[in-house]
């Protein structure tokens, strides 16, 4: 079992729609540090399965750290989805499920700037959460565009008013309802979208959704470098089933030819391992029973980021880091190989 998943208490159920459900859950007190969490982020759910065993799933947090007492994660029901029918059919207030401690990079830097938020679906929970931690963190200006089918659909439909309804000179609300005005299209979009140019941009929702709001902010003059994305995917490992770590390996190896050496600091220790060039760091770690954080190991989550300290690295692939933070050194475990021979690397960030 990974060493970051833990049995939590669902305390309440709370019904949002026809088709989405909140979890509220109860964090024990020995807990409280692991669960702490940033507006975006997410956790990852196991959910039995008489097929292998259990599945993995990640949902984002709706709640706030800084307005809401409880971490909270909203699930709405996926046609021929097994999780998402599973959990809103089985759980209850009592219920005890297996989670993964929060992770996820889809997170405000700063609450200083302007935000515009785009969200179709249930693509409203990360964005939800960052909405009111701007609102209580900031004295910025968000705008929210939120599509969805109809006017039953909308999650969280009276909290969004009642936010409005307590500072309606910072926060605008937007729906685009396809029941009213069909499809969304990048030029309906690019109309309400356009005075909101020099904002910053979080976008959440299906792939079509997004596809039509980026064309949208295209064509509004917004720059691409001032949109952040949250991409969801089925997870092809299962985080809980982690393979038996092998004996931690400390002694110091001199690189030669096709292994480098590499000192990696991560939950208050620091070890010293030899790191063969064409090995994941991630892979590594693993290997030697290290706990490293990590969910979906193909670059998209960002869970495993971390920060080379000394050295160079490349990464065969990234989804999750944006320019900025690669000019900060942060780099992906699961998909960094080595090029130096000797290398510092640091999770505790």
């Amino acid at each position: 079992m990974n060493a970051r998943a833990h049995r939590i208490k669902v305390r309440e159920v709370v019904s949002e729609t026809a088709e989405a459900v909140s979890l509220v859950f109860d964090i024990p007190e020995d807990l409280t540090r692991r669960f702490a969490y940033a507006p975006g982020q997410f956790l990852t759910v196991q959910v039995p399965s008489t097929r292998t065993g259990s599945v993995a799933r990640c949902y984002s947090l709706s709640s706030s750290p800084h307005c809401d007492d409880r971490p909270t994660v909203t699930v709405k029901r996926t046609p021929g989805g097994y999780a998402s029918n599973w959990i809103c059919d089985n759980i209850e207030a009592g219920s005890i499920l297996t989670v993964l401690e929060p992770a996820g990079n889809f997170v405000p830097r700063t609450w200083n700037r302007d935000l515009l938020l785009c969200a179709a679906g249930s693509g409203i929970t990360p964005v939800i959460s960052i909405l009111k931690s701007a609102l209580s963190m900031g004295r910025s200006r968000i705008v929210l565009l939120y599509a969805n089918r109809d006017r039953g659909s909308i999650i969280f439909a009276r909290q969004l008013r009642e936010l409005v309804r307590r500072d309606p000179r910072r926060l605008t609300v937007l729906h685009w309802l396809e029941s009213e005005r069909g499809i969304p299209s990048a030029r309906g979009l690019a109309g309400l979208v356009k005075p909101y140019r020099g904002y910053e941009v979080y976008l959440c929702g299906p792939t079509g959704f997004a596809l039509v709001t980026k064309q949208a902010l295209a064509q509004s003059r917004i720059s691409a470098r001032d949109i952040r994305q949250e991409e969801y995917r089925s997870l092809t490992e299962n985080p809980f089933e982690q393979p038996a770590p092998a004996p931690v390996v400390t002694t110091t190896v001199r690189p030669a030819g096709d292994i480098a050496s590499v000192r990696v600091e991560i939950e208050g220790r620091t070890h010293q391992l030899p790191w063969p060039r064409g090995k994941k760091l991630l892979d590594l770690l693993l290997e030697h029973g290290i706990d490293a954080p990590y969910v979906c190991r193909e670059s998209a989550c960002g869970t495993c980021v971390c920060r080379v300290e000394r050295g160079r690295t490349r990464m065969l692939m990234n989804e999750a880091l944006i320019d900025e933070e690669l000019d900060l050194g942060l780099t992906l475990a699961c998909q960094t190989l080595p090029e130096s021979d000797e290398l510092h690397i640091t999770f505790d960030q």
